[in-house]
């Protein structure tokens, strides 16, 4: 059998139409480009997820006061009221904690920030000297709030850039300018190096204040929402963890760990919380783009019977002359595979140029798996030989005297 004339046989027969060519590659091509930017699209969302987390600090663990209860209703998680700076300071001191590096305890709310006319609801970060080396934040211009600040419920505040970009418009330099915070005078100190971000996580739209400032002249409360903590070393963070978690529970007088009102989290508990969901939701948008490569392969199947139908006579010709079943049967599956390929590899080219725009217009990673491009290649290949074989069958099943007969 000569494969070569194979080949440009079937060449010749899928250019005669090429419309119809066309429409069916069409198919392939959306599934598998739709496959591939897809995938695209969901590990670029993940890489930059995990490059936010990081971003917040190394060897972080965070302690977070458990859900409050009001009688039987559960509230949100990290709504309680229980942690305070007197956890964060015994954490600080006590000789039994060997392997936490800083501590920083935090308050964060949101409120209305104000300067002449214009507005923003930004987050207030409640925080103390040593907050910028556990979250790795830098000053661009100015200075960060020092202890004195703290211990003098000084009202000073350093901007993130977006804050300074919302009150102060592009480019402006507003250290020693004034701001109202739910109705207080602060004056700004510093401002922050961008770090970027978007929504309630932009790690540039923040206001930093000193945390007794905010505890008692912002907001009138004498707990934090969680308390940081910056391990020695990576190796030591589940000692540090656990170190901690016996503090505390001695501490809020809790022999069952199981009934603390606190819970600590390592940063690889939130990065492994925050793959799992951005690949459920990668397999997700997949499994709904391979939908379309179904469909594809449907609509190469159907093309495929119309040919057979078209070409009765010329089978019957063909076995009457002597050809095999198995060459009527790789004729008919060649120009079906011929078609998937082609397809696939338009997909391919289609889907990374999808991919590339797509990272441009959102200023995102522009990530490709090379997996995602084997599993185009393959599900194409495939794509072409089980939906071609039914109809390369039917063809070399024809019997050459009704195929002959056929009108």
């Amino acid at each position: 059998m000569d494969y070569q004339e194979l080949f440009l046989e079937a060449i010749a027969t899928l250019t005669v139409n090429k419309m119809r060519t066309a429409l069916a590659i069409l198919g392939i091509v959306i599934g598998i480009g739709s496959v591939i930017a897809l995938i695209s699209l969901g590990q670029a969302t993940q890489a930059s997820v995990q490059s936010q987390i990081q971003s917040l600090g190394s060897n972080l663990l965070t302690v977070q006061p458990s859900a409050q209860r009001t009688g039987a209703v559960q509230g949100a998680f990290g709504g309680g009221t229980t942690l305070t700076l007197e956890d964060a300071k015994a954490i600080e001191t006590s000789g039994q904690i060997t392997s936490v590096r800083n501590v920083s305890p935090e308050l964060q709310r949101r409120a209305q920030v104000t300067t002449g006319n214009t507005n923003t609801n930004t987050q207030i970060v409640g925080a103390t000297a040593v907050y910028t080396d556990v979250h790795k934040v830098t000053i661009s211009s100015g200075s960060f709030i020092t202890e004195q600040h703290v211990d003098s419920l000084s009202k000073v505040a350093v901007v993130g850039p977006q804050v300074v970009t919302n009150l102060f418009g592009e480019n402006a330099s507003p250290i020693g300018q004034t701001i109202r915070i739910s109705g207080q005078t602060f004056t700004i100190i510093g401002i922050t190096t961008s770090k970027g971000g978007s929504g309630f996580q932009n790690q540039d739209d923040i206001v930093y204040v000193p945390l007794t400032t905010a505890q008692k002249v912002l907001f009138g409360i004498d707990y934090v929402s969680s308390i940081s903590l910056e391990a020695k070393s990576a190796e030591v963070m589940t000692d540090a963890q656990n170190e901690v978690g016996y503090l505390l529970l001695a501490r809020h007088k809790f022999n069952d760990p199981t009934q603390a009102d606190f819970s600590i989290f390592s940063q690889q508990d939130i990065l492994n919380t925050a793959s799992s969901i951005t690949g459920t939701f990668t397999s997700l948008l997949s499994g709904i783009a391979a939908i379309s490569l179904i469909v594809g392969g449907i609509g190469i199947m159907n093309i495929m019977l119309v040919t057979v139908t078209e070409r009765t006579r010329e089978i019957g010709l063909r076995k009457a002359l002597g050809a095999k079943k198995k060459t009527i049967t790789l004729q008919f599956l060649a120009e079906s595979i011929m078609l998937t390929f082609t397809g696939g590899v338009i997909g391919i080219i289609v889907g990374i140029l999808t991919s590339y725009v797509i990272s441009l217009a959102t200023s995102s990673t522009f990530v490709i798996s090379p997996a995602a491009i084997l599993i185009a290649f393959a599900v194409s290949a495939t794509i072409g030989i089980l939906f071609g074989w039914y109809p390369a069958k039917k063809a070399s099943d024809l019997q050459p005297i009704e195929a002959l007969r056929y009108e």
